[in-house]
């Protein structure tokens, strides 16, 4: 990650790391790139993040990265969000659980209006146009507005929150 903020930072981007303070000397070496923000926890770290993102993007990663894309995927189920998440899919990485996503869908565990909330692509530019042509169109389990989580800002009135 810190090679993926340091080239971000360098050609302009803001960039927030929001990190539990018990990773801190687990996750930071070396000097920190743009904002570093120090939270308790991972609940409050995901609710930053998804306050301050516009999109989610899940780079090849382990069960930290499964995690978080996996409820980001839930709170776009819900309704809490609306905004994209999408899988770098770097040779293949994701391909499993893509398969898995496909799978939910033909068991009848995932509705198929929910499988478009992923969108996946095997470069940076590909998954860029998926991702800012993305217009959510699966059923919410409950309305957006209904969901006021007071670490995420009053976010049904914010901007992205259409």
């Amino acid at each position: 990650m810190g090679l993926i903020s340091q080239k971000m930072y360098n050609g302009g981007c803001h960039v927030l790391g929001v990190i539990p303070k018990a990773l801190m000397p687990h996750e930071i070496s070396g000097e920190a790139v743009g904002e570093v923000r120090i939270v308790s926890d991972m609940h409050e770290r995901k609710a930053a993040m998804a306050q301050e993102a516009e999109a989610f993007i899940a780079l090849p990663g382990g069960y930290g990265t499964m995690e978080e894309l996996l409820e980001m995927i839930t709170w776009a189920q819900l309704g809490i969000h609306k905004k994209p998440v999408g899988l770098l899919n770097v040779d293949g990485y994701y391909n499993s659980l893509l398969a898995l996503f496909d799978n939910g869908v033909e068991e009848g565990f995932i509705k198929p209006s929910a499988r478009s909330i992923v969108v996946s692509a095997s470069s940076a530019k590909e998954l860029m146009l998926k991702m800012e042509s993305y217009s959510p169109s699966h059923e919410h389990v409950a309305p957006h507005e209904s969901w006021q989580m007071k670490q995420l800002g009053n976010y049904p009135g914010q901007e992205n929150a259409e």
